[in-house]
């Protein structure tokens, strides 16, 4: 899951992209409402994790912005702002969750799987292709019941094929996903990869596979 998280605090952000790969969850972070809303209309996110403190504008109006153009995007506020009319405000505004700073890295974690779980999120605990089977949570794969081994990446680029199945995922979606945008990647990285959990999977006997549309970009299917 791709989270965008606009925070000011680089320690914190830093220590948000550390606690949360663990669970299941890439970050892109950035300190400012305008590098933060730049990235919102470039790449495609699962959720926002927003801070209302910002050093160039209010979170609240952020918030409202998204809202207002029928965005219905998982936000939740991550904030020093302990009132409970702060609260209200920001639920109002239109977040769908409040945590106020300081916080437990487990909580924040349950929380945005309980943001992705709700209909119409895409964040669903076992995923099911054929006879290959994916817990998002655990990050173990199986085939035919059987336990089988793929790398970190691999589990990425395979958790957003399942996820879509069926659907033709871009190219561009693909490298946004799984290279965000701090990350150095050569510029046949996600052709290597699907080539790599392609063979993968047919090594294992699984019986979903990955097309290839030329120009187009990828697709799974139960064969």
């Amino acid at each position: 899951m791709r989270i965008l998280l606009i925070e000011d605090s680089r320690r914190l952000a830093q220590s948000l992209v550390e606690g949360l790969s663990g669970e299941g969850f890439d970050l892109d972070t950035f300190p400012t409402a305008q590098e933060g809303i730049s990235a919102f209309s470039s790449l495609q996110y699962d959720a926002v994790v927003l801070d209302l403190g910002l050093p160039d504008r209010d979170g609240l109006d952020i918030l409202s912005d998204l809202r207002s153009k029928r965005n219905e995007i998982p936000i939740l506020i991550l904030t020093a702002r302990d009132s409970v009319e702060s609260r209200v405000m920001g639920l109002d505004a239109g977040a769908d969750d409040y945590l106020v700073k300081p916080f437990a890295m487990s909580e924040l974690a349950a929380r945005m799987r309980a943001l992705l779980r709700r209909p119409g999120q895409p964040l669903a605990t076992l995923l099911k292709v054929g006879n290959t089977q994916l817990d998002s949570a655990s990050r173990q794969v199986t085939v035919s019941n059987s336990m089988v081994h793929f790398s970190v990446r691999e589990i990425k680029a395979l958790e957003l094929l399942m996820r879509r199945e069926g659907q033709v995922i871009s190219k561009m979606v693909m490298e946004d996903n799984l290279n965000g945008l701090h990350k150095n990647a050569t510029q046949n990285s996600i052709e290597v990869l699907v080539f790599r959990l392609r063979r993968r999977l047919e090594q294992y006997g699984s019986d979903c596979s990955i097309h290839t549309l030329h120009g187009i970009g990828y697709l799974m299917k139960e064969n």
